[in-house]
Order: structure tokens, then C-alpha cells, then sequence
């Protein structure tokens, strides 16, 4: 913004190597904008995401502008992935495609090191997303970033999306890859000092935490990578794992064992994380065993127990299963005819990004599939 604009000013600041700017703004989470001194958000932001900030009105008139759109022969909500998949091969099709998406990339967009998805042998996150938002804009696809779906009315000849801006969306049939979010452990304290030393991205955080002490919380591959690469960076770690034993690859396991800054404790339950009222000072746990009480003093708590499907807009709408994930047969197919579904938010194990890819083409192809025997003549 301030390349192209003159009037606009841009000071960037890199936390680790300035400690004392970070101390003096009490910064716990990055980045941390500030707009004219004024904190103005956290986190990644695009630049819609910082027009839409800006521009009270825009939501308004974005959301007139999406109700007023024809229906789609497919409209996929969520551009992780599994979306992007389904939306090259709906496109690919040469039928009406849209995708209403929170944020193009998805999770992907919170993951550093991308190393398995098959032919690429190395790449990040962001980057990732980039080239996935790009492959599908070079077809006729209809993206509308910043939309969050809200609900799901299936019709006779037309199922309709409903968006948290009021804005609704017909399609004759539907691919939900809404994805998947950090799993939050619901102890006390938690919310109270998320971005305040509770941490779900340690990519994105760690830094913040040079020469700290920290403590991880999750022993399976995702926690257990986030305490190695920490200990990197930081001064201690500390593993905490509700079972009885680390759940992560042997392979992760002797790496951790290998480092002198982490300590692991096993078959502990977090109870509760304190502080002061303005950043986060240590965590508590109980033994399982003995019911025995601790504390741990901490400047930092990194979550990674794990992802929740973000389906709760779909709860009485169509069949989940137990844990809120969309039951999908083989097919792609959901409980609701003309309504599919690919990624994390669903039944299919494994969660990983090749496997959410496939997915989604696979889901596309079982849409168009749909489409064709549908709109056959009796």
C-alpha cells in the first residue's frame, strides 16, 4: 500500500531482532499492525482483509453485489486445498463455477514447511496458497474472498448458501470444503491470553519467544515438531502429553530426545493457564496418576492437541459424524443429494494436503456426475 500510495507510511519492525520494541508495545502475537499508534490487528491480513477493516460500507456493498449474482452449477465454499481442486476440475468442466471463501489458502496459509506434497519437494505455506489461488483464477471461476457461510437450505431444483454478510448464493449443487481449525484445550485462561502468550502457530510466533520459556502442549507429530523446532529458538521447553506417551513418529521422538532445552512430561492434564491480567506468567497440570497438583512458569503456551472441521454451521442440516466431521461416501457425496464435500471437514482420514487435493477433484467429479444425470431428460 505505501509503494503505491504517497500518503501512505510503512514502518515494519522484526520482533526478534528488536526485543525492546516488542517489550515496550507488549506485543505477543505477529504481526501486530498498528494504525497511526492505534493497534489495528493481528494476525495475517490480506489486503482485502485491510480494505474491508477500513471501509465500513464495503461489506454492505459486496454483499448487494453477491446476491444479485446468477446461480452456479457449482458453487464450492472454502478455497483450502480441496477447493481449489474442485473449482480447476468443475471449471475445467466448462460449467459455472464460484467459490466463496474466508480466506483463499486456508490453512495452508498458517503451515511453514511443506515438504510431501508429491512432486514439489519443498516449499512454505503461503507461497503454496499463492500458486493455488493463481491456477484457479487462470479458468472462469467466480472467487469471492472474505464470505463466511453461515447456513445451507437445499431446494428443490436449487440448494442456497447463506453468508454471514446476507448475502445468499443458489447453485444447483454444492462442495463444501470448509476445512479445519486449531483445536483449543477449554481450560481457564486460555482465551483470556490467546495472543497474549497462548500461541497455535509456532512458525509464526516462536521468535517472539527468544531465549524463553515456553511450553507445548500436544504429543503427537504436530507438537512434537512445534517443541523441536522451538527449542531452536527459545531457551526451554517444556512437552506436556495427556497420555501415557508420546503419540508422535519414532523418527520426531529421537530428535526431540536428542535436544538438551526440552523437557517432556507425559500423562498430564493441563487444568489452567495464569497470568497477570495482561500476559501469560505459567500453566498448571495434574498428574493422572496421582492426582498430584503442578506449575510450571512459562512466557509462552503453543496449543497443537489437533484440529476441530469447521462445521458448526451445518449441525441439523446434514448428517456429521461424532466429532462434527461431514460423512462423505465414496463418491464425495454428503447426506443431501446434489451436495458434496472434500478436505478436513470430512470423514476421509488422514488429514494432509495431497489427500485434501484429491478430494476435491474428486468431489467436482462426483458434482458434475450429478449434474449431467439430473438435467437428463425423463
Amino acid at each position: 500500500m505505501a509503494v503505491q500510495n504517497p500518503r501512505i507510511r510503512a514502518t515494519m519492525i522484526d520482533g526478534s531482532l528488536f526485543q525492546d520494541e516488542v517489550k515496550e508495545r507488549q506485543i505477543m502475537a505477529v504481526p501486530t499492525v498498528f494504525l497511526n499508534g492505534t493497534e489495528f490487528g493481528q494476525g495475517r491480513m490480506t489486503l482485502e482483509e485491510i480494505l474491508a477493516k477500513i471501509d465500513t460500507s464495503g461489506v454492505e456493498r459486496e454483499a448487494r453485489k453477491i446476491d444479485a449474482k446468477d446461480p452456479f452449477d457449482v458453487l464450492i465454499v472454502g478455497g483450502g486445498p480441496a477447493g481449489a481442486a474442485a473449482a480447476v476440475y468443475a471449471a475445467r468442466k466448462g460449467i459455472r463455477t464460484g467459490v466463496a471463501s474466508e480466506r483463499f489458502g486456508g490453512q495452508v496459509l498458517d503451515t511453514m514447511g511443506i515438504e510431501n506434497f508429491i512432486s514439489i519437494k519443498e516449499t512454505e505455506g503461503p507461497k503454496f496458497a499463492l500458486a493455488l489461488e493463481e491456477h484457479v483464477r487462470h479458468y472462469d471461476v467466480d472467487i469471492m474472498n472474505l464470505q463466511r457461510a453461515k447456513g445451507l437450505v437445499a431446494g428443490d431444483d436449487l440448494i442456497e448458501v447463506q453468508l454471514e454478510s446476507g448475502a445468499k448464493l443458489k447453485s444447483r449443487s454444492v462442495i463444501l470444503s470448509t476445512g479445519a481449525r486449531w483445536r483449543n484445550i477449554n481450560v481457564p485462561g486460555e482465551q483470556e491470553y490467546k495472543n497474549k502468550g497462548v500461541a497455535y502457530c509456532p512458525h509464526c510466533d516462536g521468535p517472539l519467544f527468544k531465549g524463553k520459556r515456553v511450553a507445548v502442549i500436544g504429543g503427537g507429530n504436530s507438537g512434537v515438531e512445534a517443541a523441536i523446532d522451538l527449542a531452536g529458538i527459545v531457551g526451554h521447553v517444556t512437552l506436556i502429553e495427556f497420555d501415557t506417551q508420546l503419540r508422535a513418529d519414532a523418527v520426531l521422538q529421537r530428535k526431540l530426545g536428542s535436544l538438551p532445552n526440552v523437557k517432556v512430561i507425559t500423562n498430564a492434564q493441563t487444568t489452567e493457564i495464569t497470568g497477570d491480567g495482561q500476559k501469560l506468567d505459567g500453566l498448571n497440570y495434574k498428574d493422572r496418576t496421582s492426582g498430584e497438583a503442578h506449575k510450571v512458569e512459562l512466557e509462552g503456551v503453543f496449543i497443537q492437541i489437533g484440529l476441530v472441521p469447521n462445521t458448526d454451521w451445518l449441525k441439523g442440516t446434514l448428517e456429521l459424524s461424532r466429532h462434527g466431521e461431514i460423512i462423505v461416501d465414496a463418491r464425495g457425496q454428503t447426506s443431501i443429494p446434489g451436495v458434496f464435500a472434500a478436505g478436513d471437514a470430512t470423514t476421509v482420514p488422514f488429514k494432509q494436503i495431497i489427500i485434501a487435493a484429491g478430494d476435491g477433484a474428486k468431489a467436482a467429479l462426483g458434482a458434475f456426475d450429478h449434474l449431467i444425470r439430473t438435467s437428463a431428460p425423463a
